[in-house]
């Protein structure tokens, strides 16, 4: 392994263990400040804490301006002056520009991000850390749907059976919080409407995914610009609102603030002057946004989406083995076989087992009927492709 190769695998692992810890702490830290209490109540603004969100994201708008500039200014000194102040040769690439664009297209995502992100606090005030990262997972089910509707996607038979396995692993994590919690002082009622309010925002950022990836397609917009974008949509959006809900009253379950308002901005100003650790709380979410963001379109460019996926998954792991201690979570057993079905169903999904050994070891075996060509369509080898035809002979060579 020469140097350079080194490196990069070095930069490789400090990219998986950022994306980890920041991806946890996110979460970790949302749960850490509504577990703070204030004069005998829980910190319950999740509407403040979508904007510490949106504002993590809008660091990354700053990072890419930032990082713009930085390479432009690069571009004219070594393409444009010499050493001595003559003019070089172009660069074959050009001068970096801005993706031409209107920006207001991603005020939609952002606007599904703010519903999707304000549900998942609500929900998460109201059920475990472990739980809300573990029903995250239904959002798989949804983009898959959604690409389908609109996006005029096919999906092949492995990915429907990921999606089966995620929906159980689903059904086991719900049920397992609600019948085998048996701590008093948790309001069961709560954890179910929590629940099922997560999932619920899994359609919306589902929507939000299906969304982003037609524009990401359609104008070449670079990730890290888009989410800076979002976050910038996202804050002025949400703040803006903030006077609507101070004069919405909603049932005591989905607030503790005095009149039971949606969202009560100057009662969370006070609860952090009273308590600076919310301010830490919120201060750790909007820097774990950030850095996990940045991680996570590294990952994706410098290793893979699989990767990003299966570090994903640690990342739950790693929240649920920090919630038993530090928010005196109970282990559920049967939370670990939701889990697995969840992880199972998200590795099916995503090609990664049982699609790939069924075409190197099973369909080259087979001969030509009905079962065969069943088969064929669930693996997603469409036989009518050259390409595909040409690889399972191939493989069916290697294997005789």
């Amino acid at each position: 392994m020469d140097e350079s190769e080194r490196n990069h695998a070095v930069f490789a692992v400090f990219l998986a263990v950022l994306m980890v810890t920041t991806g946890s702490l996110n979460t970790i830290a949302a749960k850490w400040a509504d577990s703070i209490k204030v004069d005998g109540k829980l910190f319950n603004h999740p509407f403040v804490q979508s904007i510490c969100m949106f504002i993590g994201e809008l660091s990354c708008l700053i990072v890419y301006f930032v990082v713009f500039y930085i390479r432009r200014h690069n571009w004219r000194k070594r393409e444009l002056m010499g050493t001595e102040g003559r003019v070089s040769e172009l660069d074959v690439y050009g001068e970096p520009t801005l993706p031409n664009f209107n920006t207001f297209l991603f005020a939609a995502p952002a606007c599904c991000d703010i519903v999707g992100t304000s549900l998942m606090y609500i929900g998460l005030n109201l059920t475990q850390a472990s739980s809300y990262q573990m029903l995250r997972g239904a959002v798989i089910i949804f983009t898959g749907l959604f690409s389908v509707a609109f996006l005029g996607s096919r999906l092949q038979g492995y990915r429907w059976l990921g999606m089966g396995f995620v929906t159980v692993g689903l059904v086991v994590v719900g049920v397992s919080d609600i019948v085998f919690d048996d701590n008093p002082k948790d309001d069961t009622n709560g954890i179910i409407t929590g629940d099922l309010l997560i999932v619920m925002a899994q359609i919306i950022v589902a929507v939000q995914m299906v969304i982003e990836q037609k524009f990401l397609m359609q104008y070449d917009v670079p990730p890290l610009l888009a989410v800076g974008l979002e976050g910038l949509f996202g804050t002025v959006i949400l703040t803006a609102l903030l006077i609507p809900m101070y004069f919405i009253h909603v049932p005591s379950t989905f607030s503790t603030n005095p009149g039971h308002r949606l969202e009560d901005v100057f009662d969370a100003f006070r609860e952090m002057i009273d308590d600076p650790y919310i301010i830490l709380a919120l201060s750790l979410t909007i820097i774990s946004i950030a850095f996990f963001n940045f991680a996570g379109i590294s990952v994706t460019k410098e290793l893979s989406a699989t990767t990003r996926m299966v570090l994903d998954s640690v990342r739950t792991l790693v929240i649920w083995a920090v919630s038993i201690p530090l928010f005196g979570q109970k282990f559920i057993a049967l939370q670990l076989l939701g889990f697995a079905l969840l992880i199972l169903g998200m590795f099916v999904y995503n090609d990664l087992i049982i699609g790939p050994y069924f075409r190197q070891n099973i369909l080259p075996k087979m001969g030509d009927g009905r079962s065969t060509r069943c088969c064929v369509s669930f693996c997603g080898v469409d036989l009518a492709d050259t390409d595909d035809r040409e690889s399972l002979i191939n493989e069916s060579n290697q294997n005789s």
